[in-house]
């Protein structure tokens, strides 16, 4: 592997925006700080770019197994590099559902050979598998998890069984992430809006049937549960204003034992632009109000939201434009939600830092994964870089994922990644990628 030397970029780490050089040797960052050229290194010159981690996406469906007409573990990875990701962890809800260590594995192999990015997975726990996760010793596991597993069948979501909860925090002693919605009263207002307007609903009512209510008394039960149990508990897609206030911000992230994340669409879209997206922004929990989405952006600054993700879930386009009841939740986001975030920098709404540890080192804090997040002498050298004043436009000849769209498509940016190294390799360079690499699994500090 050829050395890399890259020159005279801003870096951005760890709290500080600071000029200086990197060298890349053997996957791994060697040296940080003021370097000489040598003939047999390739230089790379970084005037006027910005260089952050490599984005840790910390909740993503890349579909694989099971549903790869929607997407696979190479398309996803793919575009995820393109978009400044070059790690990012998996939920279990594919086919069949990672509900054992076997399908676990099977599913780290399947990604040895078809990801670009790096890769982690999250083992699925319902109330069928329940007695046999509390009895793994799951401290190896990046975390076990309830989320898209609703989708199997009702009944399978954590937050909407509290008495499972009890028997998973006082037993289980990894994280636990789930998906925080009371169904029943999901349920519940799925009839109260059908016997109002049949089954001709419109999308407007989705924030309304998966309400605030619901969410706020699910992740107010969880929290106090996982209190009780001292477990470690962590709330996915967090998308209500209410929630926020839930959650601490008075110690470090390496002390939480509740933590949770927001979305990048929960930052970006609002209950107004139903009427322009209809479905297309139909996501579980859904969207909110504009109240919500400022909330929960003073809530991200404020450190009470630990991590920003995107909850990558892409659907064929015709599985998104049915009828309200018919249409699939969840939409691709993986290429573009760093893009979003750099976009509220430029707005003068986040500074460089705050997005880096949120999206950078936050996950691999929480996570507890070896050598990413940072830039760091003796880390793997994930690295994204980022010309700051390079206007771009979503549309269909620029988008990677799978299914061909996004909800983003018709938007223009005005920062754009160049540059995306993977393990010291330059996977991504000013739109060309080189694919004879693969990522590695994502590992744990034991």
């Amino acid at each position: 592997m050829q050395n890399t030397l890259i020159k005279n970029i801003q870096i951005v780490n760890e709290n500080e925006v600071k000029v200086a050089d990197i060298l890349i040797s053997e996957g791994l960052i060697a040296k940080i700080g003021q370097i000489e050229e040598d003939n047999d290194i390739k230089v790379i010159d970084g005037s006027g770019l910005y260089v952050l981690p490599g984005v840790l996406d910390g909740q993503v469906h890349f579909r694989d197994p099971g549903f790869t007409y929607k997407a696979d573990l190479y398309t996803e990875s793919k575009a995820a590099i393109a978009g400044g990701v070059t790690s990012f962890i998996d939920m279990p809800n594919t086919s069949p559902n990672v509900m054992d260590l076997g399908k676990l594995n099977e599913k780290y192999e399947l990604a040895s050979q078809k990801s670009l990015a790096n890769f982690g997975f999250f083992l699925g726990v319902n109330a069928d598998n329940l007695e046999e996760i509390i009895k793994l010793d799951t401290s190896g596991l990046l975390a076990v998890s309830d989320d898209g597993l609703y989708f199997t069948k009702k009944g399978n979501l954590i937050a909407d069984r509290p008495e499972m909860m009890e028997k998973l925090f006082a037993h289980c002693k990894s994280i636990i992430a789930i998906h925080s919605e009371k169904e029943e009263m999901v349920v519940e207002n799925e009839k109260l809006f059908r016997s109002r307007y049949g089954d001709d609903l419109s999308v407007k009512h989705h924030p309304y049937i998966r309400s605030e209510k619901a969410c706020f008394e699910a992740t107010e039960r969880a929290i106090k549960l996982a209190k009780k149990h001292d477990a470690r508990l962590h709330i996915l897609h967090l998308t209500t204003e209410a929630e926020t206030h839930l959650f601490d911000n008075s110690k470090p992230l390496t002390e939480k034992k509740i933590t949770t994340e927001v979305c990048v669409q929960n930052l970006w879209f609002s209950e107004k632009d139903y009427e322009r997206l209809g479905t297309l922004i139909k996501w579980n929990p859904a969207i909110k109000t504009e109240k919500d989405r400022q909330g929960l952006f003073k809530a991200l600054l404020e450190d009470k939201i630990d991590l920003i993700t995107t909850d990558h879930a892409p659907h064929q386009l015709e599985e998104k434009e049915k009828p309200y009841f018919e249409s699939m939740s969840g939409a691709p986001m993986v290429q573009h939600g760093f893009t979003v975030m750099l976009e509220f920098y430029k707005k003068g709404l986040i500074s460089l830092e705050k997005i880096a540890e949120k999206m950078c080192h936050n996950p691999a804090i929480l996570y507890n994964i070896v050598k990413r997040g940072f830039i760091r002498e003796g880390y793997f050298a994930d690295l994204t870089i980022v010309d700051m004043d390079k206007p771009w436009t979503v549309s269909k000849d620029n988008i990677l994922y799978k299914c061909g769209w996004s909800p983003l498509e018709g938007e223009t940016f005005s920062t754009k990644i160049t540059h995306t190294f993977v393990n010291g390799n330059l996977v991504y360079a000013d739109g060309i990628f080189d694919e004879k690499y693969r990522g590695l699994a994502l590992k744990v500090k034991q």
